[in-house]
């Protein structure tokens, strides 16, 4: 039978979870009669908690604002989403003047945490990387919640450099088991990814975390590549979605410079080289002598959120293919002009 003081952290937990609980609820869920609950309450309110009684058929107990903070019960989920967001606040700049907030509510969060919690937290944490690209393309606004449990089996395979079972379905709802060499997980505009070693075809692939349904660490070990010889985690990620099998296939040439069209068009949506001009095409730009022609190669599932974008560079550009790219352009070019002319 659980000990009084694990019973007096339930029902702090019970009343952070949010709302208002009637005794006979509390009673229930801490396996007590009523008085014994408003005994409990009464501990908590000593301990200046902050918990009011609320009067009427629907009444109960709940929590109310304090002067401080009451302590937080976490599970392993809350705690790993917690300092995640506070990882995730800092590299985006969403932090607070006080520059070492982030630092202090993180190392709080790690000191209460049971050892185990922690240094499985801290594998994840060091085992992460992000793009540092915001934007989607081709993707939903919404995405899918990858599992705690499976984040923290593959960070642990990451870090000791150990295989990992997993269970995957693809975009077509194609199921397959797979045994993969992870290199690392990345953040990736809104979403988690694993990338490494497909051990059975022996090449590199990208996995979303939310499409796997079981992580298993395999006996064993491998080599990851090192930094300094080949692209880390998150430039495979990046180079795995310019080259990923599309419905579209789309050429461009594009006359600007390299920085102008990657902040439209990031490394993980297309590819860029150097282009020889046709003829005619340098002469039409020879007033920007600091650009040049490049080749625009990417693939994608839908052509709609193109034609904005191309506007959006303001510069020259060729489609080379598809022609129904060219069509979209066309009717985005007029629709605008009718726009205009209603102004």
């Amino acid at each position: 039978m659980p000990r009084p003081t694990a019973r007096v952290l339930t029902l702090l937990e019970l009343l952070q979870s949010g709302g208002t609980r009637t005794v006979a609820e509390l009673a229930d869920r801490l396996g007590v009669e009523g008085r014994t609950v408003r005994r409990y309450v009464e501990q908590l309110i000593e301990l200046d908690v902050p918990v009011v009684s609320v009067r009427g058929r629907y009444g109960g107990y709940r929590l109310a604002p304090g002067s401080r903070l009451p302590p937080l019960m976490l599970s392993d989920d809350e705690a790993l989403a917690v300092l995640l967001g506070l990882m995730a606040g800092r590299r985006a700049g969403l932090t607070t003047t006080q520059h070492t907030a982030h630092e202090t509510a993180s190392a709080k969060i790690r000191r209460v945490l049971p050892r185990h919690i922690a240094r499985r937290l801290d594998t994840l944490l060091e085992s992460l990387s992000f793009t540092d690209q915001h934007g989607k393309f081709d993707t939903p606004d919404v995405a899918e919640a990858a599992d705690a449990g499976v984040l923290l089996a593959i960070a642990d395979a990451v870090r000791h450099r150990r295989p990992v079972s997993i269970r995957y379905t693809d975009r077509d709802g194609r199921r397959s088991e797979r045994t993969l060499h992870a290199y690392g997980i990345v953040a990736h505009a809104g979403r988690w990814y694993v990338t490494g070693k497909d051990a059975r075809i022996g090449e590199d692939r990208t996995f979303r975390l939310d499409r796997i349904a079981d992580a298993r660490t395999l006996p064993g070990s491998f080599e990851a590549p090192e930094a300094p010889t080949g692209p880390g985690p998150a430039q495979r990620v990046l180079s795995g979605f310019a080259t990923a099998a599309y419905r579209h296939e789309v050429t461009l040439r594009v006359h600007g410079t390299v920085e102008l069209i990657r902040a439209h068009l990031p490394a993980s949506v297309a590819s860029l080289e150097e282009h020889e001009p046709a003829a005619g095409e340098d002469r039409a730009t020879e007033d920007r002598a600091t650009e040049r022609w490049l080749r625009v190669e990417l693939r994608a599932e839908r052509l709609d959120w193109l034609p904005p974008v191309l506007a959006s560079l303001d510069r020259p550009f060729v489609i080379e293919r598809p022609a129904e790219l060219r069509d979209l352009v066309s009717e985005f070019v007029d629709r605008l002009a009718s726009y205009a002319r209603q102004a």
